[in-house]
């Protein structure tokens, strides 16, 4: 499983004033940059679910030449959820009760679908009185064109292209077209590293995919640029590594049904072999043999 607000998290905590820039130049206009201090990730229990909720990032900022501060709430929100409003309002109110400072609350829808524009507004009202009124700013990433942001020279839209609306037979012209933005940016291996892998989670190619992805990075000649094998490379191996444990996790599926935590916990261990390897002891094994062949796990 994707773990998207971790890979979301990581992109804005890194590239914070960069996000800020690119969808909240208002915003990034009127605060000391200097001043930006990210706090505690704040844990809150939903008592009527029973389910513990960690806000993403909280960053506490200064605004410019003055001794005010206030908070920027950023919020990933990865599915589509009829009462998320309501629990963006939560978050306010138990973050506005702490630290008793204005709050900026965002949130970046970054789902495929449903493409629809989510609901930004939480209220009550209660016979004639209009008791709250909570709004929030909303980026929904599905509803964004990648091709509004190819000239952007900014590391989160280089990222964040990989999540915007794009048509099927686009995703390999989308890859190609944020590799080419990395590539010009020209920041420090890591970082570029982090939007590297984060494109490549959100823009996994298939075989054919893939001839189209390389014919159009030979088009643009980024091939002539010294971090593009690095990149292509990652990529290709990442791309291996996934569609290997797709295979077995389909050949144990058909071979012993449901996989539990076990067959699970041996995946990668089928891994490391080749594929005539690991399939002659799927197919040849039973179940307790095959366990039997790793037991550490």
């Amino acid at each position: 499983m994707i773990d998207h607000d971790r890979l979301f998290k990581e992109l804005l905590s890194t590239f914070f004033v960069e996000f800020l820039d690119l969808f909240l130049p208002h915003v990034a206009n009127q605060i000391d940059r200097n001043s930006i201090q990210f706090l505690p990730q704040e844990v809150f229990t939903d008592v009527t679910s029973g389910e513990k909720k960690e806000i993403d990032l909280l960053a506490q900022v200064r605004y410019q030449q003055q001794e005010t501060y206030f908070l920027i709430h950023v919020e990933n929100q990865s599915y589509s959820q009829s009462v998320f409003s309501k629990r963006m309002f939560k978050y306010f109110a138990r973050l506005y009760e702490k630290y008793d400072l204005p709050i900026y609350p965002v949130v970046i829808f970054s789902f495929d679908e449903p493409k629809r524009a989510e609901s930004t507004n939480h209220s009550v009202t209660v016979a004639d009185l209009n008791v709250l009124n909570f709004n929030f700013k909303a980026i929904q990433l599905n509803q964004l064109s990648w091709r509004d942001y190819l000239t952007q020279e900014n590391p989160v839209a280089a990222a964040l292209m990989a999540k915007m609306n794009i048509a099927i037979e686009e995703r390999p012209q989308v890859k190609a077209e944020c590799l080419r933005l990395l590539i010009s940016l020209k920041l420090d291996p890591a970082k570029m590293q982090l939007i590297a892998g984060f494109v490549d989670v959100y823009l996994q190619l298939n075989t054919q995919e893939n001839q189209t992805f390389q014919a159009t990075v030979d088009t643009m000649g980024l091939y002539r640029e010294e971090k593009y094998m690095e990149f292509v490379t990652s990529w290709a191996q990442e791309g291996i590594q996934i569609e290997r444990r797709a295979n077995i996790t389909k050949l144990l599926q058909l071979r012993f049904g449901e996989i539990d935590t076990q067959l699970e916990a041996i995946i990668p261990k089928l891994m490391e072999l080749s594929a005539d390897e690991y399939m002659d002891l799927i197919y040849q094994a039973t179940r307790e043999e095959l366990l039997s062949q790793f037991p550490d796990n």
